[in-house]
């Protein structure tokens, strides 16, 4: 039997909560504005209030991702103040009159907005799961880690380009989180993985999690490369997180009729170009993000149980460099910002 219990999107009351005993202040990461790190803020901020079918979460840790750079720089649009952070796990503190499926005291995973946070809302339905009651904080960090890249990797490589056994992928950022699991996941499914790295360490960890292939970007020709390895054919994908400067090389890369996943924007947004670019190969370009692929409760539960399984099983490694403290995140933000990290980066939550 398994031991998770999965959750799907239902529509939520908006009756309040009586009687709650939580405190009214706690702190929490935010931006007041969008530029460089000196709008990340660390500050007090009220604990929101939770209706019926609410729950109320106290995060033990939470994922660090680069898609927080976007919102701070602007890149993505964003109200302020904006509360940052995408994935967390934690305890359920307090629950709605019409909460039946959680109990305070449960232990979960979830995927939302403002997780750089000591407490969190939720609805009792919706991308959260609930994790065994007698993980330590050491699986939950292990969850909180894997959540969102996990199922980004896992999402992508099935429904964003469905890699098939004995393709050639190109995959930009092996070293990084989504790309240290894509490897695995790949190496999986039987493909040949071209990972792209920025330097020898890089090179090493890569070739440990799986990759067939590596390049250095610092010192090799990432078209040449791929090109040898592939006998002049191309790459049957590419998944691009870099953006604005591997564009065009990503396209050289791919074969006729290729696809390329384009998921990141760590060197800046790709600038506007005409369609007809896609033509001579005919080439499919995807543009997907996470959400759109776990919307329905079923994709939702089955990709979610694929990788707790894979997690529990021991059969998918997760890398995590190095815990933060909340009140930190400014140095993990730069550290993964100037590419000096591999693998997770994870805020430990103030108890």
């Amino acid at each position: 039997m398994n031991r998770f219990r999965f959750i799907s999107v239902a529509k939520r009351s908006m009756s309040s909560l009586s009687g709650s005993s939580m405190p009214k202040t706690q702190k929490v990461i935010l931006i007041n504005d969008v530029g460089d790190y000196d709008v990340i803020q660390y500050e007090n901020y009220a604990v929101p209030l939770i209706n019926d079918n609410e729950i109320l979460i106290k995060n033990k840790f939470a994922g660090v991702n680069f898609i927080e750079a976007y919102f701070r720089k602007g890149i993505y649009p964003a109200q302020l103040p904006y509360l940052l952070g995408r994935e967390a796990t934690g305890v359920v503190v307090a629950k709605g009159h019409g909460v039946s499926n959680f109990q305070v005291g449960d232990k979960v995973g979830y995927l939302s907005g403002a997780t750089f946070a000591q407490y969190t809302k939720y609805p009792a339905v919706g991308k959260i799961v609930k994790l065994p009651s007698n993980a330590s904080d050491e699986k939950l960090k292990l969850y909180t880690a894997g959540l969102l890249q996990g199922l980004t990797a896992l999402t992508f490589i099935q429904d964003a380009y469905e890699v098939k056994k004995d393709d050639y992928i190109l995959l930009y950022a092996a070293a990084g989180g989504v790309g240290l699991i894509m490897t695995q996941l790949l190496k999986r499914k039987g493909a040949h993985t071209i990972a792209v790295v920025s330097n020898e360490e890089k090179r090493k960890l890569v070739q440990e999690f799986g990759a067939e292939y590596v390049i250095n970007s610092s010192d090799e020709d990432i078209l040449g490369k791929v090109l040898q390895i592939t006998n002049g054919r191309g790459v049957d994908s590419v998944f691009d997180s870099v953006g604005k400067d591997t564009f065009e090389i990503s396209l050289e890369a791919l074969k006729i009729k290729g696809t390329f996943v384009s998921f990141g924007n760590a060197s800046g947004p790709i600038p506007p170009f005409p369609p007809t670019m896609l033509s001579p190969k005919n080439i499919k370009f995807v543009r997907p993000q996470l959400y759109g692929y776990i919307t329905e409760p079923a994709d939702w539960e089955r990709y979610s149980k694929d990788l707790l399984d894979l997690l529990e099983t021991g059969d998918l490694k997760i890398l995590i460099n190095k815990t933060y403290p909340l009140e930190a995140y400014k140095q993990a933000a730069r550290d993964l910002e100037s590419r000096k990290t591999t693998g997770k980066l994870v805020l430990e939550i103030p108890q």
